[in-house]
């Protein structure tokens, strides 16, 4: 009797660290729409002294500098699309979202309570995607997409994060991978992929592991996860273009949720997987798949996270735009001109590989490949505002209303320009196109790159299939 009188033990769903086993997962993946989490964090208590210890520990000079230089000059104001889709509400000025969240905790240093850290999660992640459009325009440089992002990672240290958010630190700490796909299952996705095509591409192969590559192909876990025509569709380019090619088994996740979580530790966790699977096979350049922030994520961050001071990848690295226009201008891939898109077509720039990587030129070059009647938005390149779904926003139930009204200026630019068509090599981008076409309506369609080449290529005869 005493036995069946004690209470049973109920892990918690809200914690300050990481989830790292599956167990603990599956927990949480049991809370639907995290309804029990959000309950569980309105009572979640702030650890002040752990707090101010993070504060003190990782808050230097550079954050300090700009906290303290803004001169509330507003000039971020126009530059950032949520404070213009929300009818230039002075609460989503971005310094404005800064200095109330972070300027508030360091004043206070850290000694604050429940209702204040739940603001500063809904700021940090309901009212910004992290795109720093805003700090291109700040006159004393401040870079408020990184002031952000540390705000991120203050909150996850306390366990206020969104639910979705939790859930994708928690998946690349037990799969290493932002969705729960195993060695086992990507290896068998590529192994399906190659058979399913095999008979309209006739020698189609996805090697596994092959040493010495001249490419290592990286992706986004969305690929075998939904899309695996995707990782098809690389393969037969790179078949088609004679490529020395492979994936690796391990290390083939390019993108990180745990950078959108402000999960400093598992930044480094799983950009170092990456790293290690070139240092394994040994490839001559690694190539990324249509992604943004798989491209910062790695690229862009990743060697300071993985401790690399030069901020050089172990080996080259190319984002798969830049491959796409090498093979086009060398001849390796030729298309037919008579299949260029025939209609307007538009071209969205993404935040982390455009306006944070400076690869903005190059999707330019590809256009005339493709397009017969190419229009320009009419803030593009480094100034195109961000699609609205960056940040890991796409994903957070919490702020989907937020995020639909942040879609306005992306379909007004789109609008402006007449196209009914929208190219971008990027799935964050793709995502809120397409929800952005559910919500809005406005009859457009939108794609990546690689189904438009292979609509197009022109296939040498060698690899054609017999009749």
């Amino acid at each position: 009797m005493a036995e069946e009188a004690k209470e049973q033990t109920v892990a918690p769903l809200v914690t300050r660290v990481p989830i790292k086993t599956k167990e603990e997962l599956d927990v949480l993946l049991a809370d639907r729409q995290g309804r029990g989490y959000y309950k569980e964090l309105d009572a979640f208590p702030v650890d002040t002294d752990a707090l101010k210890k993070t504060l003190e520990a990782t808050f230097k000079s550079r954050l300090k500098t700009w906290l303290k230089i803004c001169a509330h000059c507003g000039m971020c104001a126009d530059a950032c699309h949520f404070y213009i889709a929300n009818d230039n509400d002075p609460e989503q000025v971005p310094s404005y979202k800064i200095q109330s969240t972070l300027g508030e905790l360091v004043k206070k240093k850290g000694n604050v309570d429940n209702a204040f850290m739940q603001y500063c999660m809904d700021t940090a992640w309901g009212k910004c995607t992290c795109c720093n459009r805003c700090g291109m325009y700040c006159p004393h440089g401040i870079d408020m997409g990184a002031m952000m992002s540390y705000l991120r990672g203050l909150c996850f240290s306390q366990g206020f994060v969104p639910y979705e958010l939790k859930i994708g630190s928690g998946m690349h700490w037990v799969y290493k991978a932002q969705m729960d796909v195993t060695v086992q299952d990507f290896v068998e996705t590529c192994e399906w992929m190659a058979e399913e095509y095999e008979e309209d591409w006739p020698g189609l192969n996805i090697p596994v592991d092959k040493e010495n590559a001249d490419i290592l192909y990286t992706i986004n876990a969305r690929e075998p996860k939904h899309y695996p025509e995707d990782i098809a569709e690389a393969a037969i380019l790179f078949h088609l273009t004679g490529e020395n090619w492979t994936v690796p088994s391990e290390g083939w996740e390019e993108t990180s949720l745990v950078m959108f979580a402000g999960d400093w530790a598992g930044c480094k966790m799983q950009v170092e997987s990456v790293f290690e699977a070139m240092e394994r096979l040994k490839p001559k350049r690694m190539v990324e798949t249509e992604c943004g922030h798989a491209h910062r994520a790695t690229v862009t961050e990743g060697p300071y996270w993985a401790g690399i001071k030069s901020g050089d990848t172990p080996v080259p690295t190319q984002h798969y735009v830049e491959w796409l226009l090498e093979v086009l201008e060398n001849g390796k891939l030729k298309l037919d001109p008579s299949k260029k898109i025939k209609e307007p077509v538009t071209l969205q720039d993404p935040c982390n590989y455009v306006r944070n990587a400076g690869l903005a030129e190059v999707t330019r070059k590809i256009m005339p490949y493709i397009a017969e009647d190419f229009r320009e938005m009419a803030q593009n390149r480094e100034q195109n505002f961000c699609c609205s779904g960056g940040g890991g926003m796409n994903a957070l139930g919490r702020y989907r209303e937020q995020r639909n009204i942040g879609l306005r200026v992306k379909r007004d630019q789109i609008l402006d320009t007449g196209a009914k068509f929208v190219v971008s090599a990027c799935h964050n981008c793709w995502d809120a196109l397409r929800d952005l076409e559910e919500e809005y309506k406005i009859g457009m369609k939108w794609s990546f790159l690689k189904p438009i080449i292979l609509k197009m290529v022109i296939v040498p005869d060698h690899l054609k299939p017999k009749e």
